[in-house]
């Protein structure tokens, strides 16, 4: 069968474009499919994706769209409603080009149809799926996870796409049970839920000590603590707790502390990361935010400095920190399990839900850095018997529950049911 991935973007390591490769490897390797590329930034094999600047949500007419739908204080004009109309229009045409030029047997809609941040190609997804065309819609976030999106005039429009109410060899996939509840609940929608997941499979591969220089690089010295937070900088991650927690740590141990932030800043404004940097100079914690130096590939910059990957970090990291307060699902906390490192987990909502029920040995908190989270971190650092124990306890747990053949036995079960 000949599938087609459409999006706003499949290109980074933003979780949706993560887990849409994640798919496609399995539906390719393991089930003898084949996959196809639509979206308005694409870094997939050329030869089978069409890439459509127009389809991506960072366009300035996109953008000035978007706003206006989404005003709190804003009304749906004649000219908003003419200019959805007509990039629906656009896209649609588009999308039924890739559809032929392809043959499409089956499309996958990754997150297109529940996060509206491009309003006319929901609508276009839905207008094409809608012609009979067997579609899997999987949604990473939902509008109303958001409050910025349940202001303004869209409303028609969200009922309509977002996601829309289709039932004929249509079927939705969501990542969590709080999400199936909530399409239930809100819409009266059934789910599949498939978690997000990792090739535990397959361990990491061997250390080729590219990364080993790492820490010389950013002058961190050899007998530093070395605490790695593998996410972006914007205010849902929960920096300023780690930040609390080396401070905490520090005071108490007799080794020096440095924290490895590993993605740029600047995603939702800078104000966030100038109140980390303030925070961490008072705490008297160094971080190193390496997010220029971290790439999805190897290689050098402009100025010749080397680029790592996040994969040369994870080894060298002595404690992972992921005191996230809100997660879709935990991408960053897997690849953690998935290189056998100890771990800080702010017990955000997925967590609690779909994650630690099955015992997964993390040192836990609520929303602050207690006595207690520090005694288990110190005790983790200390010990690498007990640190040992509790990453290849996790290891396992992960193997069972969020590897790539859970994944394969719930996409093979998802499509029979709709060429049943």
């Amino acid at each position: 069968m000949r599938i087609g991935f459409i999006s706003t973007r499949f290109h980074g390591t933003d979780g949706v474009s993560l887990e849409a490769s994640k798919w496609s490897e399995v539906l390719e390797q393991d089930l003898g499919h084949e996959c196809f590329w639509f979206a308005g930034q694409l870094d997939t094999p050329e030869e089978k994706s069409q890439l459509c600047s127009e389809a991506f949500f960072g366009g300035e007419d996109v953008i000035s769209l978007h706003e206006k739908l989404f005003d709190p204080h804003s009304f749906i004009s004649d000219e908003v409603r003419s200019k959805v109309t007509e990039m629906e229009a656009f896209l649609r045409d588009s999308l039924e080009k890739f559809v032929s030029r392809f043959s499409i047997d089956l499309v996958v809609p990754q997150n297109v149809l529940a996060i509206p941040m491009h309003v006319p190609m929901g609508l276009a997804v839905t207008n094409l799926i809608d012609k009979g065309l067997p579609a899997v819609a999987h949604h990473h976030d939902f509008y109303w996870e958001r409050d910025r999106f349940m202001t303004g005039c869209a409303k028609e429009y969200l009922v309509k796409a977002f996601p829309p109410p289709l039932k004929n060899k249509f079927e939705h996939v969501v990542i969590n049970s709080a999400a199936n509840r909530s399409l239930k609940n809100r819409l009266d929608i059934e789910s599949t839920i498939i978690p997000n997941v990792f090739d535990f499979e397959n361990p990491p591969p061997a250390n080729d000590g590219y990364g080993d220089d790492f820490k010389e690089e950013f002058g961190i010295d050899q007998n530093d603590i070395m605490v790695l937070q593998p996410t972006r900088v914007v205010p849902r991650k929960g920096i300023e707790l780690s930040i609390d927690l080396c401070s905490k740590i520090q005071a108490r141990a007799d080794k020096n502390i440095c924290l490895v932030v590993s993605h740029l800043y600047g995603d939702e404004g800078v104000d966030y990361y100038k109140n980390l940097v303030q925070l961490a100079d008072r705490a008297s914690v160094r971080v190193v935010w390496a997010g220029d130096r971290v790439g999805e590939t190897r290689g050098y910059d402009q100025v010749g400095r080397k680029i790592y990957k996040l994969w040369d970090i994870y080894p060298i990291a002595d404690f992972v920190t992921y005191p996230s307060l809100y997660e879709g699902f935990g991408n960053a906390l897997l690849e953690t399990f998935y290189f056998s490192k100890p771990v800080l987990v702010n017990r955000y909502q997925v967590y609690k839900d779909d994650i630690e029920p099955l015992g997964f040995k993390v040192v836990t908190m609520d929303g602050q850095i207690t006595d207690r989270v520090v005694d288990e971190t110190i005790e983790l650092l200390s010990n690498d018997k007990l640190a040992n124990e509790w990453t290849m306890h996790n290891y396992k747990l992960c193997a069972d529950n969020f590897s790539y053949n859970v994944l394969r036995s719930s996409l093979e079960g998802v499509l029979l049911r709709i060429f049943d």
